[in-house]
């Protein structure tokens, strides 16, 4: 090494040195690998964080959708009503529609829509015998009635 250069041999002799004390320190240490968790454990976390993750998404899905629905009050029937409708002809239609107690005439074409006359108001009504609903029969009797069918 004495025929080398200096700045050469003393940069090699150092690499040297300290390649053999690192190469010392490793291999007499014992190395420590910290173990893995168990790959059940492991499955189980993955999964709980995606169902979580997929819940939250879905969540914020619904809500964004449906914020108007949680807003508005429930127990007001809608004011604005399409009481009947019949077709005229192709694109061509008239309209009974009701605003609260209000009626009008209105008809529609592909050039635009018309108020044809304001109706009668109507009159608020209660449900007739045919349009409640009928009281629920008890099982005896509508097995009996089926039977007596047979």
């Amino acid at each position: 090494m004495k025929n080398l250069p200096t700045k050469v041999a003393g940069g090699c002799f150092s690499f040297f040195i300290l390649h053999s004390s690192f190469a010392d320190t490793v291999t007499n240490t014992p190395l420590t690998v910290p173990p893995f968790p168990e790959a059940g454990v492991s499955l189980v976390r993955v999964t709980g964080a995606l169902a979580l993750v997929l819940g939250l998404f879905l969540g914020g899905v619904w809500l964004f959708k449906n914020w108007q629905r949680l807003t508005l009050p429930r127990h007001q029937p809608p004011k604005l009503n399409i009481l009947e409708t019949r077709s005229l002809g192709a694109r061509q239609a008239i309209f009974v529609v009701a605003y609260e107690q209000q009626r009008f005439l209105v008809a529609t074409t592909p050039t635009g829509i018309n108020l044809l006359s304001h109706l009668p108001d109507a009159e608020p009504m209660e449900p007739t015998a045919a349009e409640k609903p009928a009281a629920p029969m008890p099982f005896a009797q509508a097995l009996a009635q089926v039977l007596k069918g047979k």
